[in-house]
């Protein structure tokens, strides 16, 4: 299975995100940037089986791409050969930072 990465640290908005996607999977011309374009492409375009894993991800990009996770958490379920999941930024525990003030 294919795993592709999109690193969400210097992803702002949907024009970062499509830019980052371009880079890492072979979408065709023609590709129209909006997620209607995204699902027919994963569903009819791509080498399957496919991974995509979104890294550092903010609580604010959670807002910001809720629809490109619910189109993604579909097409999941329409197709077997694909799955996506995602990973929130790491802060370190307000505990740990108190032991090392100590």
């Amino acid at each position: 299975m294919q795993t592709i990465y999109i690193d969400f640290t210097d992803i702002g908005d949907y024009e970062d995100f499509y830019a980052q996607l371009k880079e890492k999977l072979p979408l065709p011309e023609y590709f129209g940037e909006n997620l209607d374009a995204l699902a027919d492409v994963i569903t009819g375009e791509l080498q399957m089986p496919l991974h995509l894993e979104f890294v550092n991800m903010s609580i604010d990009q959670l807002e910001i791409f809720e629809d490109l996770l619910t189109t993604l958490e579909d097409v999941e379920d329409e197709m077997e050969e694909f799955s996506f999941t995602y990973y929130l930024e790491q802060y370190e525990d307000e505990e740990d930072e108190t032991e090392e003030e100590e």
